[in-house]
C-alpha cells in the first residue's frame, strides 16, 4: 500500500479508506453482512479476489476481524470498534453524496441486483401479515436475468430470490428500473408514481395500501437537496490549522 508521505491523519487515513472498493466494502459490513458472499451480492462489480484483498487489508489494519466457523475454513467477518467508529463517516459520505453528486448518475450505475438487495435488507417484515407473502417485481426494458425477481417474507424472515419460488405470488410490482430506483432514493414518491403511471401494484389491497410502510426506502432518502452555493474550503480561515 502506497502512502502519501505525510504525518497529517487525514493523509493516514485516506491511505486505508481512499483505496477503490474499500469504503463500499465498509458500507456493506455496517449494513450488517457478515459472510463473504452476501458482501459480493452488495458489490456484484467487485471480483472475489479484490474482495478477498480488501478484506485482508482491512484485517491487517484492525478494521475488520475475519471469525472462523468451527471446523471449516470459511467464517464471518465483523468490525472491529475501529471499524465501528467508521460508521459516521460513511453516513457523511452518503449524505454529502445523496445532496452534490448525485447529478452525476448515469444509466450504466443502475443495478437491479444492488436494487433488489437493498430493497430486501431494509424490509420492514413486521409490516407484513403473519403468514408467507410473496412479492414479485417486474422491471421492464430489462434483459430475462434482471427483470424478474422475488422477495419472500415468512415469519420475519426475508429472502430475496432470483428464480421463482413457486409461491402464490400476493403482490405484483410492474415498474422500469430507474422508477424504482427514484423510489428508493427519495427522488420521486409513490403517489406521484402511480399517478403517471410510472408504477403499477397489483395483488393483495393490504400490501398495497400498506406499501409505504413495509418500502423502507434508501438512508439517505430524506437528506435534503442543496441551496447551490459555493462550498467552503476545507483550509478556509479557522479551520487551515486543525486540518493539518
Amino acid at each position: 500500500m502506497k502512502g502519501y508521505g505525510q504525518f497529517c491523519p487525514v493523509a493516514k487515513a485516506a491511505e486505508i479508506l481512499s483505496q477503490r472498493w474499500t469504503l463500499l466494502v465498509i458500507r456493506e459490513l455496517l449494513c450488517g453482512s457478515t459472510r463473504f458472499n452476501d458482501l459480493r451480492r452488495g458489490l456484484p462489480l467487485m471480483s472475489s479476489s479484490l474482495l478477498s484483498q480488501r478484506l485482508k487489508l482491512l484485517e491487517q489494519v484492525g478494521i475488520v476481524e475475519r471469525r472462523p466457523y468451527a471446523g471449516g475454513q470459511h467464517g464471518s467477518y465483523v468490525l472491529t470498534p475501529a471499524g465501528e467508529e467508521l460508521h459516521a463517516i460513511v453516513m457523511s459520505f452518503g449524505e454529502w453524496g445523496q445532496r452534490w453528486a448525485r447529478s452525476r448518475i448515469e444509466e450504466n450505475d443502475l443495478d437491479a441486483g444492488l436494487l433488489m438487495w437493498d430493497i430486501r435488507r431494509t424490509l420492514s417484515p413486521e409490516a407484513f401479515p403473519p403468514r408467507r407473502n410473496t412479492l414479485q417485481f417486474e422491471f421492464s426494458g430489462q434483459t430475462h436475468r434482471d427483470r424478474l425477481w422475488w422477495i419472500v417474507v415468512s415469519e420475519g424472515v426475508v429472502d430475496l430470490c432470483y428464480t421463482d419460488p413457486g409461491f402464490l405470488v400476493d403482490l405484483y410490482v410492474s415498474t422500469d428500473l430507474h422508477t424504482m430506483t427514484q423510489l428508493w432514493m427519495g427522488d420521486i414518491v409513490l403517489r406521484e408514481a402511480r399517478a403517471r403511471n410510472l408504477i403499477d401494484l397489483q395483488g393483495d389491497r393490504e400490501l398495497v395500501r400498506r406499501f409505504g410502510k413495509w418500502f423502507a426506502r434508501s438512508l439517505f432518502a430524506t437528506v435534503k437537496r442543496p441551496v447551490h452555493r459555493p462550498i467552503a474550503s476545507p483550509c478556509s480561515a479557522g479551520v487551515r490549522d486543525a486540518v493539518a
